[in-house]
């Protein structure tokens, strides 16, 4: 101890006289106001679900009475107290991680913007707007919601806060004000009971009366501080003070802290009464060292392993921080790192795992990556609020699988299942004699030339030859309504295909009006058919064929056909026949009429006209006939892969039959229900856990949806298949992964026929259990409900098989006839049935379980009285409109997906855990309700690195909670480590990880890696200062910089951002610290938030190159505008928080075109305006295709009006380099041509080059 205060003592007498150190900070800050951090929670909550949302309202009345000290800290942690209530410790941690980035603050202002467009009537704190009049005063409420059904309801956002409880055909009341104000509450509670009565629909949103005068400080950007290269070679630094890093960032935390051989970490934990004595001393022994001076190549070969070898020396806690200090600081650290000692095994293993990195992962040595739970981060393109919604996406499902009793590695094995929604195509059979095959391969005399024997698939052939085998290999089935203005077009594309030798077995279904006594000289569509078959039975359905296209021949385009197209025809070739008994109501040819359109129906193949290849129907935007001719083409040459693969493992033999064999496919179904195969499908929360049931009512009201779904399911009873053993409850069929629940009303005929159906398909599958939901059309009374009672009686009383019994009994019409005349339920008792039991449970007077139900429908399933739906593993599939079919087929083809994509992946997983029949089987299907309402994303990767043992930094999760797998690859000094390494500690606070950073280093580096210091502006949490109020907001700070190089400042902030610099002093582009008095002060402020998307014209599949939008409001309709580019069709707005309408520039461009469709937006398809709401900080990416009028087709928008001589590439390729001029006028001074990127802002020029580099 006295030797080192000698040591301190010397050095504070002869101590020189130094300038003051240097430094360079930088902010960011919004251009709007702040918004309340209470807004910006309930959005958070809202996200989590619109019922968090109003439970939060309801109890934020309580936060400003609360006893606190005023002060900013305790408001802001008795806000927190109130909306962590109904959070898990891992989202209360991701909340405050939100508020701190303030990502809320750019939807609450979007409904600031939404409310100043409105606009708030002059003097009011809040206001009501009912169908598009205004007021502040609650009580000229009643007098606007009289007159609001003559006015038209306004439009509702996907952002919007509607109340639980409404009547959607009531009037739609949008309070605007602001969630923590006195007056709001008032307003609030009296609009609750309106809409609780069913007299409006309530929507809130926000709206900031007096705003803040202060801005939004943001964070989740990088700031880089760059060395001029010609600075950093040619300047001599020896002579440089200040050279030290940011002492507030390293001096307390570098485990290491080396300098000049004094161990600064050692030092302050054995001295700690010395720290300030000690931190002079470091700064002292740094400002004295060489550290900026250039370093000779052979110091330079071997930084990347050294960094990595000084990193890995720290201790695991501590190695992050290292790693950061670092990466970035590594200009002034990378003399101190040239003589760190790589170790041989460091070396080996790093070198090892990079052999891995290249083969599995596609990673060069220096490259970098990060994986959350096997999920790819792209460091590159996902900012830092794409990946909270990353987080709480993984948060979501692991809570969930957690609460479910899966733990540990297993829980991470159920994560890593691939159970998305299955893309293959569904196939309808084929094999119906309501198809009208034109001809046969393997039977037509026209085909005899060609070889028969499948072998001759594996002969070899040049790449693209469709291959002339007499095989029914491709089946082209046509099912159109010969009145439909497409058809002709469709069968020419059919007759191509014949006349060319192309080899497709075409089939022909004409779907008609298949009433009794239809005249074929009214109908023409009858008439058609009924000519096909008479030509068909005179000659054969080839010839059959070219009559059909011979009357279509008669038809001018646009036309539709009429029955004089039809006879014309038929009296030329058949002159002597008797028209009206071909066509007449008493033809004899009416073959197929309602087997054609039977055959429609059933296969549920969706809108005419359809076309089937191989039983799979195209896409509509496929039946285009000059795609559908190339779409053809390559599913003959995909599908003949498909069979060569077959044929060489022996699947398919030459003495088999070609149809029967793809029929036997196991993607060929009954039938294909669109609304089983959407994409957009709902789910419900199946993770609630809770010993509530549904036979008491009271009990039930007060829960929320996710514990009314938890009582629903605990409450359930399943009919299975016969042959269930206690001793077989281990046995593989016994864990059943198809649960459906059948919801309807029972007491009614389609309720009933929807049960029955589920049970009858039952019977043929022990992969299926049942059980029902009522939804009465009625209040519930004990003579309405007779069937539900008995059904439930029966349930709860009876074994399983005596139960499905006698519930199919019940499903039957007759019987439920005979039970509503007054029938004695016991007559339809079933052998086995213990009556007694049975009649007290039906006899009870208790109707608690349908009031129940009927509350469940209607408050979670959200269907109206009566309605139907199937629900299949959590998914809702409905409601069902009256009259819908739903039968056998569609049971199947749902049981097949189910098993197909989710079903037995998640069984598997779940009877390695051990659990038994029932409790396997319920965990399966909450199971995959809860994986499969995931966003559909990128796959998990697996990886299984080869060693970590000396070349990886490994953080250990906490024991007996959930985790996530975190896996970081990286090269310690590269621009990646510089963000990595911040962005690791920062989750390393919120989340439990199971945290594994692999070195990725390079060897032999020939020049300095990083020539910048970084600084990455990320908190996981709001700060406050010593007297609790905010501190200000985070900003980056460069301290004790080196004074000599010349630097440059750049902001590293997502995609969608247009920042620009608003106060300093300072060039930023060139910052020569000798010159500067103290500190740098940067301050920027966001500018824009970009709109950016892509437009085509669908006539040509090309972008309309010259085509101009324009961005703005209702009260502004042109804010800003821009022009549509030749490249890839891409555009950009530049826009902020808010609603904005898109549309098309008055003049050339909206006299031209006009919109037919877009993507991304927040307006319906088919909506006349389109509407874009943005309401965060992420990237927006909108899809818009136009088309020219019909009277503008040959109208040319880069053009005047007059027609051009010219058109196609290289003359898009003149008018871009001169403007477009006429030979004779480009002959002009070269000082006159002006080049585009000369006027292009440098955040077009960017993404220009993004758009190039992605080609």
């Amino acid at each position: 101890m006295g030797i080192l205060i000698a040591v301190l003592g010397i050095w504070f007498s002869s101590s020189l006289v130094k300038g003051d150190s240097k430094a360079v900070t930088t902010s960011l800050t919004t251009k709007w106001s702040s918004t309340p951090l209470l807004l910006e929670t309930s959005e958070f909550l809202s996200e989590e679900g619109q019922e968090k949302f109003w439970n939060f309202v309801e109890a934020s009345e309580n936060i400003k009475t609360s006893e606190h000290d005023g002060s900013d800290y305790s408001s802001y942690q008795e806000m927190l107290k109130v909306a962590c209530q109904s959070l898990s410790p891992l989202q209360q941690n991701l909340l405050k991680f939100s508020l701190s980035l303030r990502s809320y603050s750019a939807t609450v202002q979007a409904f600031q913007q939404i409310a100043a467009d409105e606009p708030p009537p002059k003097g009011c704190t809040l206001f009501f707007a009912v169908h598009g009049e205004k007021t502040c005063e609650f009580d000229s409420l009643v007098n606007l919601l009289q007159a609001a059904s003559e006015r038209p309801k306004p439009f509702l956002f996907k952002g919007d806060h509607k109340y639980p409880v409404s009547n959607p055909e009531s009037p739609v009341v949008i309070l605007y004000a602001e969630i923590g104000s006195e007056e709001f509450y008032r307003y609030h509670k009296k609009l609750v009971l309106k809409a609780e009565a069913r007299e409006i629909t309530y929507v809130l949103r926000h709206y900031i009366a007096n705003p803040s005068k202060e801005k939004v400080y943001l964070s989740g950007y990088g700031v880089e501080l760059a060395i001029k290269s010609t600075e950093y070679k040619a300047k001599d630094d020896t002579q440089v003070k200040g050279t030290d890093v940011n002492a507030t960032v390293i001096d307390e935390n570098d485990p290491i802290d080396e300098v000049q051989g004094f161990l600064f970490g050692k030092l302050r934990q054995l001295y700690p009464d010395l720290t300030e004595e000690l931190k002079e001393l470091r700064k002292h022994l740094v400002e004295s060292t060489n550290e900026m001076a250039p370093l000779k190549v052979w110091q330079l070969q071997d930084l990347s392993f050294q960094t990595a070898a000084r990193i890995l020396t720290a201790p695991p806690v501590d190695a992050l921080m290292v790693m950061k200090d670092l990466s970035q600081n590594f200009p002034t650290k990378a003399r101190a790192i040239t003589k760190t000692v790589v170790s041989s095994e460091l070396r080996a293993e790093i070198e090892e795992n990079q052999k891995y990195f290249k083969g599995t992962l596609g990673l060069q040595p220096g490259d970098s990556a990060l994986f959350i739970n096997g999920l790819l981060i792209d460091l590159d393109t996902q900012d830092i609020f794409s990946l909270i919604d990353v987080l709480r996406n993984e948060a979501h499902v692991m809570e969930g699988l957690h609460s479910l009793g899966i733990e540990g590695l297993s829980l991470h094995n159920v994560l890593k299942l691939n159970i998305q929604p299955s893309d293959s195509d569904y196939a309808v059979d084929i094999r119906s004699p309501a198809i009208s095959w034109i001809n046969n391969l393997e039977v037509d005399s026209r085909y005899n030339s060609w070889p028969s024997n499948v072998q001759e698939l594996l002969r070899p052939t040049f790449p693209g030859v469709i291959r002339q085998i007499r095989k029914n290999f491709h089946n082209f089935v046509l099912i159109v309504d010969p009145t439909h203005e497409t058809t002709a077009e469709l069968l020419n594309v059919a007759e191509m295909f014949f006349s060319n030798h192309i080899p497709l077995r075409i089939g022909l279904v004409f779907v008609v009006d298949d009433s009794e006594d239809v005249d074929g000289l009214q109908d023409p569509g009858v008439a058609l058919l009924r000519t096909y078959n008479y030509v068909a039975q005179e000659m054969d359905n080839n010839y059959a064929f070219q009559t059909i296209m011979s009357i279509y021949n008669k038809v001018k385009t646009g036309d539709q056909l009429k029955v004089e197209h039809v006879v014309s025809v038929l009296e030329k070739q058949y002159p002597y026949v008797e028209v009206n008994s071909i066509l007449g109501i008493d033809s004899a040819y009416d073959q197929n009429r309602k087997a054609a359109r039977g055959y429609y129906e059933q296969t549920g193949v969706g809108p005419l006209p359809v076309v089937l290849f191989n039983g799979m129907p195209f896409q509509k935007d496929q039946l285009d006939p000059d795609d559908l001719e190339t779409v053809t083409m390559h599913k003959i040459l995909e599908t003949t892969s498909i069979f060569q693969r077959a044929v060489y493992l022996g699947e398919l033999s030459n003495d088999q039959d070609v149809v029967e064999y793809i029929m036997n496919q196991p993607n060929v179904v009954p039938r294909i229900n669109s609304r089983i195969l959407t994409s957009d499908r709902e789910y419900l929360d199946l993770t609630g856990m809770n010993n509530f049931y549904v036979d008491d009512f009271a009990r039930f009201t007060t829960l929320d949806s996710k514990d009314k779904t938890a009582a629903v399911a605990n409450s359930m009873t399943y009919l299975t298949k016969k042959g269930m053993s206690s001793k077989e409850i281990y046995d593989d069929s016994f864990v059943r992964p198809v649960t459906l629940w059948i919801v309807g009303d029972f007491d009614k005929p389609s309720g009933r026929q929807l049960l029955y159906d589920a049970i009858k398909h039952q019977k043929s599958s022990n992969n299926v259990r049942i059980s029902m939901i009522n939804n009465p059309s009625e209040d519930p009374n004990s003579q309405n409900t007779l069937v539900a009672k008995a059904i439930w009686a029966a349930l709860q009383t009876q074994t399983s098989n005596n139960a499905k019994n006698f519930i199919t009994k019940m499903a039957k019409e007759e019987i439920a006839k005979a039970l509503e005349a007054g029938a004695d339920i016991l007559e339809f008792a079933v052998g086995g049935m213990d009556i007694n039991i049975f009649k007290e449970a039906f006899e009870s007077p208790k109707v608690d379980f349908i009031l129940s139900h009927a509350i469940y429908c209607r408050d979670v399933l959200k269907l109206k009285k009566g309605q139907r739906a199937v629900i299949s593993n959590g998914r809702i599939i409905g409601p069902l409109e009256d009259g819908e079919m739903f039968n056998q087929d569609d049971f199947h083809l749902l049981e097949n997906i189910i098993l197909k994509t989710s079903g037995q992946k998640i069984k598997s997983q779940i009877q390695q855990l051990g659990f038994e029949e029932d409790l396997a089987s319920d965990l399966v299907m909450k199971v995959d309700a809860l994986l499969s309402a995931q966003p559909k994303g990128e796959a998990r990767i697996e990886y299984h690195f080869f060693e970590e043992r000396y070349s990886a930094v490994k953080l250990r999760p906490k024991e007996g909670e959930t985790y996530f797998d975190v896996v970081a690859i990286v090269d310690p000094v590269t621009r990646d480590a510089q963000r990595l390494a911040p962005l690791l500690l920062v989750l390393n606070q919120l989340i439990n990880m199971n945290l594994r950073v692999f070195m990725n280093c390079q060897s032999k580096l020939s020049d300095m890696p990083l020539k910048s210091f970084f600084r990455y502006v990320l908190e996981p949490e709001i700060s406050f200062t010593a007297d609790n109020s905010f501190a200000p907001g985070p900003i980056a700070k460069f301290l004790d910089m080196p004074q000599s190089p010349l630097f440059t400042l750049n902001l590293n902030t997502p995609e969608s951002w247009m920042v620009e610099s608003v106060r300093t002093p300072y060039d930023l582009d060139n910052i020569y610290l000798e010159e500067v008095d103290n500190v740098v002060a940067a301050e920027y402020e966001l500018e824009y938030l970009l709109l950016e998307g892509h437009c085509y014209d669908i006539t040509t599949g090309q972008p309309p190159r010259g085509l101009q939008f324009t961005l703005g409001t209702s009260t502004s309709p042109v804010i800003v505008d821009t022009i549509v580019m030749a490249n890839l069709g891409y555009f950009q707005l530049k826009a902020n928080p808010g609603a904005w309408t898109l549309r098309l520039r008055k003049g050339r461009s909206e006299d031209i075109y006009r919109i037919y469709s877009h993507d991304g937006t927040d307006s319906p398809p088919e909506a006349s305006e389109v509407i874009v709401v943005l309401n965060n900080f992420k990237s927006k990416i909108i899809k818009v295709k136009v088309q020219k009028k019909l009277d503008m087709m040959n109208e040319d928008l880069l053009s005047d009006g007059t027609s051009e001589n010219e058109s196609g590439f290289w003359e898009s390729l003149k008018w871009g380099f001169t403007g477009g001029q006429k030979n004779e006028d480009v002959k002009q001074d070269k000082d006159d041509v002006l080049n585009i990127f000369s006027v292009a802002s440098g955040h077009l020029y960017e993404r220009f080059l993004r758009l190039v580099q992605n080609l």
